[in-house]
């Protein structure tokens, strides 16, 4: 019984040892020992046994990306106006030793440092420029951060600015400004528009007048044609009957049948001229009849003599 207890006992005592003794890393973790208070070596992730009472795990350190809430601070702009601000920091620890024996509380100094940082970038700037330089004050801020963040084994990875809070009664003057901003766009827009109707309008009329004048232009062409078209059918038929007239003095009997129209002719017009007015002057050979059919005649055979004899001659 007593062989069984002691047994019982050792067996105890060897379970106690290996679960002090055995060691765990998880994955993207590693474990700082430290041989009697004295580094000694880092364990990466896996089934790890130590030395029974000469080593022990001094700092455990998670591999993964850290994200360090950056508390809200006031910050004095280049123009002095106090403003809020708060962020968010990204981090990640590259080397387990130094980040144990490089700083007493990595986290605690790199968010301090931020604040800092912060501070001096914000001042350099003034208020409106805070909000559309946010990209180049994370950069800014980051780039500090790394360079003294080296010798801890932490590398600062991003670094973004959450709120920025203004006081309130500069937050009145920038919506009165902003509200001002966008009446007078407002104003200018409409005065563009207005200008581009006009304009337009303008342009409109230019070209109705312009096809106005052209198609005046045309018409006055078109009734010049006509007219120049309607006097030469004029002249042509004139001289087709002037033609056939002559053709037909030339044949049998049309002396006299000439003699005749100018006769009934000279009666009619004579009578219009008797009705026309109340004064009638009359000519002193109005009854010789024969001797205005006989000079008309005379001047008709004219041409016609004339044609003759330049036959004759060809």
């Amino acid at each position: 019984m007593t062989i069984s207890y002691a047994f019982i006992l050792f067996a105890f005592l060897v379970v106690i040892l290996v679960a002090k003794t055995a060691t765990v890393v998880p994955q993207q973790s590693a474990f700082i020992i430290e041989y009697l208070g004295k580094y000694s070596r880092t364990l990466q992730a896996g089934f790890h046994i130590l030395v029974p009472f000469m080593e022990k795990i001094a700092y455990k350190h998670s591999l993964k990306e850290l994200a360090l809430d950056i508390a809200e601070q006031v910050c004095i702009t280049r123009d002095n106006v106090q403003v809020g601000i708060d962020a968010v920091l990204y981090m990640q620890v590259l080397d387990p030793h130094l980040a144990s024996y490089g700083i007493t509380n990595y986290g605690f100094a790199i968010a301090q440092l931020a604040q800092t940082t912060l501070r001096s970038e914000i001042g350099k700037i003034e208020l409106d420029r805070t909000f559309e330089a946010r990209g180049t004050i994370n950069a800014n801020v980051v780039s500090e951060l790394d360079k003294a963040s080296a010798p801890w084994g932490v590398k600062v990875l991003r670094y973004e600015i959450k709120n920025i809070m203004p006081p309130k009664d500069v937050l009145s003057a920038m919506e009165k400004q902003m509200r001002a901003e966008r009446e007078k766009r407002a104003v200018v827009l409409t005065s563009e528009g207005e200008r581009d109707a006009k304009i337009n309008a303008a342009e409109g009329d230019k070209q109705r007048v312009i096809k106005q004048s052209e198609a005046n232009k045309q018409q006055q062409i078109n009734e010049a044609e006509g007219q120049a078209q309607a006097i030469l059918a004029v002249a042509t038929a004139t001289a087709e009957g002037l033609r056939q007239v002559g053709i037909a003095l030339s044949d049998r009997g049309g002396i006299e049948a000439m003699q005749l129209r100018i006769g009934e002719e000279y009666v009619k017009q004579f009578g219009k001229l008797a009705q026309a007015g109340t004064t009638l002057v009359v000519p002193a050979n109005l009854t010789d009849l024969a001797s205005i059919v006989t000079m008309a005649t005379s001047i008709a055979r004219k041409p016609a003599a004339g044609a003759s004899e330049g036959s004759g001659r060809g």
